[in-house]
């Protein structure tokens, strides 16, 4: 096993550790732990919530998700010898649950879960259809998934982690608030919002303290999205065995990871799509000198997946194309086109008799392929889901016998109460 560096304690909160990561992004964030190319080492890391969502049959927990304190990152690392414009190669040697824990109170010792976040807390892909809050919670066994909230599936879980990147530096942090800040003020009101702002309330900043904290929290860019360094990307394939290139911002690199998937569906598109869990995680890291300019890597993370993904070869597509759902056209809208891709699956699943919150938060959590199809046939986008029939314990595909009915068990908590 790789040497331990950045050790959590179960028992502990994400800010009481030993050695306390973060939840911003900033290049004043000073590093954790510093590693040498070349260097293999092991990274425990935090559910993204810190245990505020439990394994119970209610979605209270998901309606009053604390979003301001999120995503508990482990990190910094700093690698000797890395400076902006270097590429950081970084290798996923192996990756799983909390380790020698399968039960307990945090996500990861033998059980995940899955939200559907409400419009007035985050929302999600289809928060206009799904505006409440639920909750599926995930049963693991070795490498497979099952939920007493959506039964008749199990499926073998895809392990990533969803958000892994480098710190930004002063420039690109400053571009990325004058972006966002601009599209916020487009719709300063909406719900739920455009962007998120930086927000000092609930900062986790590593060692800073004093003056130097609060100048750092009220600049820092909240984790929620994708951007330049990689970030929340929620991409389910940088499964073990992957091998990523991230642009070097600043001396040292600074290296984060956290937010770790048991098993993710293209998208993620609940917003907690995933099946969220704490964990660990070994990684290698190594430079590559002038990367940045040499491979025209400037803007963007590039990555070799893994080659440990479940292979399934029988699907069930629905496609999707960029009309509303009143009727109106739109020009090529390949986000419009995935909607509708989405919600065509989600109604076929209802015929079979789960309630249309379970088809949704299945769509997130198991490992379905999501794919533009066809971005060029003016004016409509064509998107498709590829649902695997193997993870159903019933057929699927339509017959002349009409849709088998399951039973759908006590289905998919739904908070009663207001946000």
């Amino acid at each position: 096993m790789p040497e331990l560096l950045f050790p959590l304690d179960s028992a502990k909160k994400f800010t009481d550790q030993a050695i306390v990561g973060h939840n911003r992004w900033h290049p004043d964030i000073p590093a954790a732990v510093t590693v040498k190319p070349g260097d293999s080492f092991r990274v425990h890391c935090r559910e993204w919530f810190d245990g505020a969502i439990h394994n119970d049959d209610s979605a209270d927990d998901i309606l009053n998700a604390p979003l301001t304190t999120v995503h508990t990152l482990s990190g910094p690392f700093a690698v000797e010898g890395a400076k902006p414009g270097d590429l950081l190669i970084v290798d996923i040697l192996d990756i799983g649950p909390i380790p020698q824990e399968d039960s307990g109170p945090l996500a990861g010792q033998g059980w995940g879960y899955t939200g559907i976040f409400p419009r007035n807390n985050g929302g999600g892909f289809l928060t206009e259809q799904f505006p409440d809050a639920y909750k599926a919670v995930w049963d693991f066994s070795g490498q497979t998934a099952t939920s007493r909230h959506i039964p008749h599936v199990s499926f073998t879980g895809i392990v990533h982690p969803g958000l892994m990147g480098t710190a930004p530096s002063a420039a690109l942090l400053a571009k990325w608030n004058a972006r966002e800040g601009a599209l916020i003020a487009t719709d300063p009101n909406r719900v739920p919002p455009l962007a998120l702002p930086p927000e000092p309330r609930d900062a986790v900043l590593g060692t800073l303290t004093g003056d130097e904290y609060t100048r750092v929290a009220g600049e820092a860019a909240r984790t929620a999205p994708p951007r330049e360094n990689g970030g929340n990307q929620d991409i389910k394939n940088l499964t073990k065995g992957s091998r990523i290139f991230y642009p070097v911002f600043v001396d040292g690199a600074n290296l984060s990871v956290g937010d770790l998937h048991f098993s993710q569906g293209d998208g993620e598109i609940t917003f907690c799509g995933a099946i969220e869990m704490g964990g660990f995680i070994d990684l290698r890291v190594d430079i590559i000198k002038g990367g940045m300019d040499t491979y025209g890597v400037s803007e963007n993370a590039i990555f070799m997946p893994g080659n440990t993904d479940p292979q399934y070869s029988e699907w069930l597509a629905f496609s999707g194309t960029s009309v509303t759902l009143d009727g109106e056209q739109k020009y090529l809208d390949s986000h419009l086109s995935y909607q509708r891709a989405c919600l065509h699956a989600i109604e076929y699943l209802t015929k079979f008799g789960y309630a249309p919150e379970q088809a949704y938060l299945l769509l997130g959590a198991a490992p379905i392929e999501g794919r533009l199809s066809g971005v060029v046939d003016i004016p409509n986008s064509c998107s498709t889901v590829y649902l695997p029939t193997a993870i159903f314990d019933f057929p699927l595909a339509p017959s002349s016998s009409g849709p088998f009915q399951i039973d759908p068990g006590i289905g998919a908590p739904r908070s009663e109460n207001k946000v």
